[in-house]
């Protein structure tokens, strides 16, 4: 990096530790970070590393505002939280500093039942819900499939979903879903089995770039919750139907909104061969993508959203010859699930990121912290991602499961606290 940015501050809202992933970056790029959000230090990772913090909450606007102005601020970075987005919005316009969205944008990408009836209007596939208002008057006891999906309209992480099988324990779900729902409102969807794909996009003054399309490897490891991801595989086989039948119609439907700048992901079940949208996020992905992309194609979509909030601008350079869904190499993120209980310890990392296709390994649970109960079925049960890149299939394979037989993580019982992860089988067909 140059000194383009050297004594430019960056406000970072929330210390969770993954926005310590954008206060690396920052601090790479010669950025001073500064982290502000309700926790005290010791509960706040972001908070430990970052050059300054303060005990403000991020959704009290005002305050962040006042903040913003007396420490002469000069951009401000939200993360990988959904609820965040709105208020961010709010926050860089009565500081008039740089959003890549409006908080009109956000509240739409932000609440499934909006964006869903957007992706109708415009041919994009997505999964049909069911009338909770017919489902309580038993107006659609004969038409209700089993299994079906229960979530909230506006929340992110996997929190408040339920995979039902009887009428009975939809009921329950139904108020589970309420309480994990900032608005109160929850959707009941038709429950599709089979694979999952997340197709990533970034937006640069008007013009939408579809970056990526990986295998999203779920697994059915935990009673009573739903599949999580173990790992993500890149490009995924549906790459080049998808480029061909629906890229045109989601351009169509990003402009309709008038999306500038920024990123999405859009995560979709794969249904004969189609792509089916059942969750997006306009933001920052926990999945970590933009490290494959940095290592492939050569940009680095979190390097742009750092420089857009400091500067109104995604890229110093058009990069728009380097971005290619196909890749042209085959990248991976291996993603290490653990159960409920208090990690005692973690080994294996250090050899881990000795192979050859390994460029990361970040951690977010570390020995001393504990795997709630009240986690379990959350995306939060992943403990480890490690992101690498390799030139075939079989290399791909061969290290996403070496890097399983290597990585230990116990409780502080000495128990094995890793679910069962990727399989050979998940490879299969899997990928152009």
């Amino acid at each position: 990096m140059d000194n383009e940015f050297q004594g430019m501050k960056l406000l970072i809202l929330g210390g969770m530790r993954i926005s310590c992933e954008i206060i690396h970056k920052a601090k790479s790029m010669g950025i001073y970070t500064i982290v502000a959000d309700y926790n005290k230090i010791e509960d706040s990772p972001g908070k430990k590393i970052a050059d300054e913090h303060f005990l403000v909450s991020t959704i009290d606007v005002d305050e962040i505002v006042k903040l913003i102005k007396e420490q002469e601020i000069n951009g401000v970075m939200v993360g990988f939280n959904d609820y965040m987005l709105p208020y961010y919005a709010e926050i860089c316009k009565k500081s008039g500093l740089p959003s890549y969205g409006t908080k009109e944008q956000f509240d739409i990408f932000t609440n499934k039942g909006i964006y869903k009836k957007l992706c109708r209007k415009y041919n994009v596939p997505t999964v049909e819900e069911y009338s909770i208002n017919q489902i309580l008057n038993g107006k659609l006891d004969d038409e209700l499939s089993f299994p079906v999906l229960v979530k909230p309209t506006d929340s992110s992480g996997a929190k408040g979903i339920t995979v039902c099988q009887s009428k009975e324990t939809l009921m329950a779900a139904l108020k589970k879903a309420e309480v994990f729902s900032h608005s109160g409102q929850v959707l009941v969807e038709r429950y599709v089995e089979g694979k999952e794909v997340t197709v990533f996009w970034l937006f640069i003054d008007g013009k939408y770039y579809l970056t990526a399309i990986g295998n999203r490897h779920v697994k059915q490891n935990q009673d009573g919750v739903i599949p999580l991801p173990v790992g993500y595989t890149f490009p995924a086989a549906v790459t080049q139907k998808y480029c061909s039948e629906i890229e045109k119609n989601v351009k169509n439907m990003l402009g309709s909104v008038g999306i500038q700048n920024g990123m999405m992901f859009m995560q979709c079940k794969v249904e004969n061969g189609k792509c089916v949208v059942y969750d997006i996020g306009y933001r920052l992905t926990g999945s970590l993508e933009y490290k494959l992309l940095k290592e492939v194609c050569g940009y680095d979509p979190m390097e742009m959203m750092i420089r857009f909030a400091l500067t109104g601008h995604m890229e110093k350079d058009s990069i728009a010859d380097r971005i290619n869904p196909r890749l042209g190499k085959y990248a991976f993120n291996v993603s290490v699930l653990t159960k409920p209980g208090r990690i005692g310890k973690i080994s294996g990392i250090e050899d881990i990121l000795k192979l050859p296709q390994v460029i990361d390994a970040v951690l977010a649970h570390y020995p001393g912290e504990e795997i709630t109960d009240t986690m379990k079925g959350l995306l939060a049960q992943i403990s480890l991602r490690v992101l690498g890149v390799s030139d075939s299939v079989e290399t791909m394979q061969k290290t996403m499961l070496e890097i399983q037989k290597l990585i230990h993580i116990e409780s502080d019982k000495g128990e094995n606290m890793i679910l069962p992860g990727i399989e050979e089988t998940d490879f299969v067909n899997a990928f152009i």
